[in-house]
């Protein structure tokens, strides 16, 4: 368990892409991460694109980065609605001015966007958000799987084995 003690926080809201939620939550925890969702309220369930369901374990106004080794963000719709939480922005800036890994795949290039953190980076998304990715100073790339300092960035679900290999990777390398 490469993982063993590691704290991950993870962001929702409705409209998670649900296996771009899922699927890396189960991998953190079978890799020995405790994973921690922080929603706009805690304890409230909130549902995929899909209708699959995610109970909230706490708000985001709860959450402090300096308690977490990583971050996670979802793809979906729902980064655009994570992007209009001051919160949010907030930890996104913190985790990434203390260089801790940051994964986000899709449509999560919206949060890292209006935090102001993606100038000079190379990254990958789905090619929906290419064009605010090269707006916002990052460098678009259609591979699997972009690793950039501390930005681990993928563009979809079948893209899922190979981000969360590099993602995991990365939170091991912080140990």
């Amino acid at each position: 368990m490469k993982l063993q003690g590691s704290r991950v926080l993870a962001f929702v809201d409705d409209e998670f892409e649900d296996l771009e939620m899922w699927y890396p939550v189960l991998r953190l925890r079978e890799e020995g991460a405790e994973v921690v969702v922080a929603g706009p309220k805690a304890k409230t369930v909130y549902h995929g694109k899909y209708g699959v369901p995610l109970q909230a374990d706490i708000a985001f106004e709860e959450a402090d980065s300096e308690e977490y080794d990583g971050l996670y963000v979802p793809g979906g719709w729902a980064p655009d609605k994570l992007r209009r939480y001051a919160p949010v922005l907030q930890l996104t800036k913190n985790f990434h001015a203390a260089s801790k890994p940051i994964g986000q795949i899709c449509h999560a290039g919206w949060v890292l966007i209006s935090a102001k953190i993606v100038d000079g980076y190379t990254m990958t998304s789905t090619p929906g958000i290419r064009d605010d990715l090269e707006n916002a100073g990052a460098a678009w790339v259609d591979e699997e799987v972009v690793v950039d300092r501390n930005i681990v960035s993928g563009r979809r679900p079948p893209d899922l084995p190979a981000f969360m290999r590099e993602f995991i990777s990365l939170l091991a390398a912080r140990k």
